[in-house]
């Protein structure tokens, strides 16, 4: 149970910075130096983490584990990275923004829930999707 709560709170706080720095980032400030300047900090943090952490595997062995996932994984975190900063540059607020984005996220990823990893869909979330879309509308009028 610690864990079920533990990471949705590390989501959301985890967020919270996300949103606050990408939108301080200076306008002025070339994005991919503010990415290498991002990913070299992750680099070094996930290094860091990963020598207390206590694998069955050296550092190298791990990577054997490894698929193509990892790959599409960094290529969609750079355009997530790039998309905020460009949306928050084009003017969108940060109350704002975020919201929207990740309800059309959430929508978009219904039906590959349901055909893909055949997850259920009921009747409450189907209105609670409705809710999402009549939220999108009002919140962009």
């Amino acid at each position: 149970m610690f864990m079920y709560v533990f990471s949705i709170v590390l989501i959301v706080s985890s967020n919270i910075l996300y949103n606050l720095c990408q939108k301080s980032t200076p306008q002025r400030a070339n994005p991919f130096s503010a990415l290498f300047i991002t990913y070299l900090t992750a680099t070094f943090i996930t290094i860091l983490i990963f020598l207390f952490n206590k694998a069955d595997k050296t550092f190298l062995q791990s990577f054997k584990d490894l698929n193509w996932t990892s790959i599409a994984l960094g290529i969609s975190i750079v355009g997530l990275e790039f998309g905020y900063l460009m949306a928050y540059r084009a003017g969108w607020k940060i109350s704002v923004g975020s919201l929207v984005a990740n309800i059309a996220l959430a929508l978009m990823l219904i039906p590959i829930g349901i055909f893909f990893f055949k997850e259920g869909f009921g009747y409450n979330k189907i209105f609670g999707a409705i809710l999402c879309i009549i939220g999108l509308v009002l919140i962009n009028k």
